[in-house]
């Protein structure tokens, strides 16, 4: 069986278990589809043994790192190393700004085509990685395939549900003499902002939304607040971005984060095809608006006509009453315990 490549990425800011991000889950998880997945570890820093036995979980039946893992190395070295050891079928990379430029880089270097942006990644005809892309505004699906050198593809977050193995393996963890190059890849420098206290929007199961139709920052406070009460993340349509009401970082949209939740709640979101684009994958959608016709209200689970501003203030106190006779409830059970 063919070796398919998995970048994980540990500068990616959506890290659990230590060193694994959850990108590599989602990766590892489509590599199965198609060959035998092999998990590349770009960083620096020595992974624990329960990240080795995360990825293994995973199906990851090799773990490749630089040999010398005091010093950052290259994801695109490591890769470029990757490709000519191991001939693979596919080397598949998160979609986020450092994944994409890995992959360009990496395409450069091995003359290989690149698919960008792929919301999933089927076997096709011939076994290999059939990738699947949204265009027009989220309109319709295209089917890709490369045809020149080893694919590499750029996979974004919905494109699978992290799936355990159903028969995990112990995987061989290899170190590779990776060369650098001689034009070394840029360094990229980012600043975290101090954390909201709330849990973060690519891997929230619930996501409270904020459109125009909250009316104003006062009430997308209110808004914040029943976030903050079911241990939601906070995000917001295109136009709640542009209004300062949400950080740019949070705008869900075909331009913005792509989120697959179990419960979004849309609150004075109209639901234009691209913020459709950014929160279709979510299990359940409530939709809170005062245009029964809005666009959002057809793909809703349930839907409540009425004034946003009116509705969120009566939501988030009876969701205080409850979660008050929920504890009071749970206290009293303590005490016959």
């Amino acid at each position: 069986m063919a070796k398919v490549v998995a970048l994980v990425d540990r500068d990616a800011r959506d890290t659990h278990d230590g060193t694994v991000p959850r990108s590599a889950y989602a990766l590892l998880t489509l590599a199965r589809r198609f060959g035998e997945p092999v998990a590349a570890v770009g960083g620096a820093g020595p992974l624990d043994q329960a990240a080795i036995d995360t990825l293994g979980r995973y199906g990851a039946t090799e773990i490749w790192c630089p040999a010398e893992m005091s010093e950052p190395a290259g994801s695109t070295d490591l890769l470029q190393h990757l490709a000519a050891r191991l001939a693979p079928a596919a080397i598949l990379i998160p979609a986020t700004p450092g994944g994409q430029e890995t992959a360009a880089r990496l395409a450069v270097r091995l003359d290989s085509g690149i698919i960008t942006d792929a919301i999933d990644v089927l076997p096709g005809p011939d076994g290999g990685p059939v990738a699947i892309q949204r265009c027009l505004a989220g309109s319709y699906l295209v089917e890709s395939t490369v045809i020149r050198g080893v694919p590499i593809i750029t996979v974004r977050p919905e494109a699978a549900a992290p799936e355990p193995h159903p028969h995990p393996v112990t995987p061989a963890v290899c170190f590779a003499e990776v060369e650098p190059s001689p034009t070394p890849s840029p360094e990229i420098v980012a600043t975290p902002k101090p954390a909201a206290g709330r849990p973060a929007l690519d891997d929230a199961d619930i996501v409270v939304a904020g459109g125009r139709g909250i009316g104003s920052r006062a009430a997308f406070a209110v808004l914040a607040e029943v976030a903050d009460v079911l241990g939601a993340a906070v995000a917001g349509s295109h136009t709640a971005a542009e209004l300062g009401w949400v950080p740019r970082e949070a705008h869900i949209g075909l331009t913005g984060k792509t989120v697959q939740p179990g419960l979004y709640i849309a609150c004075g979101v109209s639901g234009s095809v691209r913020h459709r684009a950014g929160m279709q994958g979510a299990k359940t959608v409530v939709a809170i608006g005062d245009d029964a016709a809005a666009p959002i209200f057809t793909m809703a689970d349930l839907g409540v006509v009425g004034d946003a501003q009116a509705i969120l203030p009566a939501l988030l106190a009876e969701l205080r009453a409850r979660k008050a006779q929920l504890s009071a409830r749970k206290a009293e059970d303590r005490k016959f315990r």
